[in-house]
């Protein structure tokens, strides 16, 4: 878990019950958390807030796509991306991964590893300096 809390993050979830679950767990290692349930409030949010991470439910695009974390990427190229997902597939954590995410949690084990990932991620953020940008991510979460 990071000692101490940095800023900010997004949340982003169309589930509401999920994600008031998720929020309180986000609050021991984040200032702020600010929840979005659309790919419209994700990219907005991202861009005016600049939080050092976003978690964000894989489901969250109505057709499925991917297309919302190529855009981040291409807006936010700093932004730290957590992807949680109910499928437990390995060519969906490849896909997700391949897309450009720094980290894929499984929703089941959200209590377990969600924290993990944000430390792994909030370590490569102050590795980037020292590493010039090569951290290619937690890879415990891959």
């Amino acid at each position: 878990m990071p000692e101490t809390p940095l800023t900010c993050v997004l949340l982003a979830d169309r589930h509401h019950g999920l994600t008031e679950g998720v929020r309180g767990l986000l609050e021991t290692s984040f200032g702020t958390v600010v929840m979005v349930a659309d790919e419209v409030s994700l990219l907005e949010g991202a861009i005016r807030l600049r939080p050092e991470v976003a978690v964000v439910d894989l489901s969250l695009a109505q057709d499925g796509s991917l297309g919302w974390l190529q855009t981040i990427r291409q807006r936010c190229p700093d932004l730290k991306v957590i992807v949680l997902s109910v499928h437990d597939e390995e060519s969906v954590r490849r896909a997700v991964m391949e897309a450009g995410a720094d980290a894929f949690v499984l929703k089941r084990a959200i209590s377990t590893d969600l924290l993990n990932a944000v430390d792994a991620v909030r370590r490569s953020l102050s590795s980037e300096v020292i590493n010039d940008g090569s951290v290619s991510g937690p890879t415990s979460q891959r």
